[in-house]
């Protein structure tokens, strides 16, 4: 099996959880490069529903390694509270899971910081979870940051938190806002330390040792392309980097290790939060969107903004990821719609542009084109091979794949495991078709 990456193509939300579980019991190892418990993996198993916010969607899968890199950052309360709530569901965590010693943590400050800041900013806010995630990859490029190797030493874990401390309540004095503990805020991260501490490892010297034994590994990425904090719609993005090129950084391996990128998303677009969306429906159209597809936010409960496929930021997000074959997620929510509209093009004071803006000030601004295709009578949902596909649909997929220069791979027409289709031809040469049809459909 060649080692893949699972990359969200547009806001995050595409639908990543239920195919890194799909894919998870084909490989050795699967492992998270990114993000923090910002994020919300969905998986639908049986008639369970679990969400998954640090721990890789390959946890549910006996016998599959699952890692969280160096550029996670990790709050030690998610963390556990995951850790429990999967073991309430008799799900083993043991030796299935390593996080880097190198990763940051989140602690109590960062999330005080997030919040007050996000006020600050009033009409201005970037709309964040206020989870901490920011403040704590600020502090990791500040170089102040505490790292899970640190709770092997207490004297240097105190002095860092007293530092950050100090820092953060001088800050907070000018706003009037609660301040913090030392002692506390360290004798939790002992407790965690504790807990936690078996499961402290090297992630890239063991995932170099289990490549070399000829194990396969999984990337599973967070968020999506268009929250990457540098090739997102800047500001209103994550604070760490979504793409695939994230993934060496974050798990300290070599980008020859990435035999493919297989590209998530939906068949049309979501977002939460602040920032530009230039294909978002004000009316009925994106109320019903919302409604049928449940785009309510994993982590949040936030409903989510909803519009038509947008080809253009599509295509940027397949050629910043090398992106050549597509997951095409929530087909089945267009079911039985009479017309479905793509954008095509971006139009700026007159002028056409020429691809996805850098600016989010010009995002804002622009006025999308769209080409309208017919709708699909027969059902997306419940099938099972190609050819069980409605005309029409393909229709749509050739249109999609034209504009964004990918390929569909697979389609996913529900939430649970088996609604899926995997289209062969696009597969082969990057996944085991015969191997992976059998793990889903038995």
């Amino acid at each position: 099996m060649a080692n893949i990456a699972v990359i969200g193509m547009q806001w995050g939300d595409e639908g990543k959880g239920k195919i890194t579980d799909l894919l998870a019991a084909s490989f050795d190892m699967v492992a998270r490069y990114q993000g923090g418990h910002n994020a919300g993996h969905t998986v639908h198993v049986d008639d369970r529903k679990l969400i998954l916010h640090l721990i890789p969607s390959g946890i549910l899968h006996p016998g599959v390694l699952c890692l969280i890199g160096c550029g996670v950052v990790v709050s030690p309360d998610a963390m556990l509270r995951e850790m429990a709530e999967l073991r309430g569901l008799e799900v083993k965590i043991g030796d299935n899971l390593a996080v880097s010693r190198k990763a940051h943590l989140i602690l109590p400050y960062h999330t005080g910081l997030e919040t007050a800041g996000e006020e600050s900013l009033g009409d201005r806010k970037i709309g964040t979870t206020s989870r901490g995630i920011g403040p704590a990859y600020r502090d990791k490029t500040g170089r102040t940051g505490v790292r899970m190797g640190d709770l092997r030493h207490p004297g240097l874990l105190e002095e860092k938190i007293r530092h950050n401390v100090e820092q953060t309540n001088s800050i907070l004095g000018l706003t009037g806002k609660t301040r913090f503990d030392t002692g506390k805020i360290l004798a939790d991260c002992l407790s965690f330390a504790e807990r936690i501490d078996g499961h402290i490892r090297d992630v890239s010297l063991l995932i170099d040792r289990k490549l070399r034994e000829g194990a396969s590994i999984l990337f599973e990425g967070a968020q999506g392309t268009l929250l990457d904090v540098d090739h997102g719609t800047y500001p209103y993005v994550t604070s760490s980097s979504a793409v695939a090129g994230g993934i060496g950084p974050g798990l300290g391996v070599g980008p020859d290790k990435i035999d493919g990128v297989l590209g998530i998303i939906k068949a049309y677009t979501t977002r939460v939060g602040e920032g530009p969306f230039p294909t978002e429906l004000h009316d009925e159209g994106g109320a019903y969107l919302r409604e049928h597809g449940g785009e309510y936010g994993a982590t949040t409960g936030r409903p989510r903004r909803c519009g038509w496929f947008d080809a253009v930021a599509g295509a940027y997000a397949c050629r910043v990821n090398g992106v050549r074959r597509i997951v095409l997620t929530k087909a089945d929510v267009l079911d039985g719609l009479e017309e479905i509209k793509v954008c095509t093009g971006y139009r700026w004071k007159g002028e056409r542009l020429d691809g996805f803006p850098a600016e989010s000030w010009i995002l804002e601004d622009v006025e999308p084109e769209y080409v309208t295709l017919p709708g699909w009578k027969k059902p997306v949902r419940g099938a099972r091979d190609e050819s069980d596909l409605p005309a029409e649909f393909r229709d749509y997929c050739r249109f999609l794949e034209d504009r964004i220069g990918a390929q569909v791979a697979v389609v996913s027409t529900g939430v649970d495991r088996r609604e899926i289709v995997l289209i062969e031809a696009a597969l082969e040469g990057l996944l085991d078709v015969e191997r992976l049809r059998a793990r889903i459909f038995g």
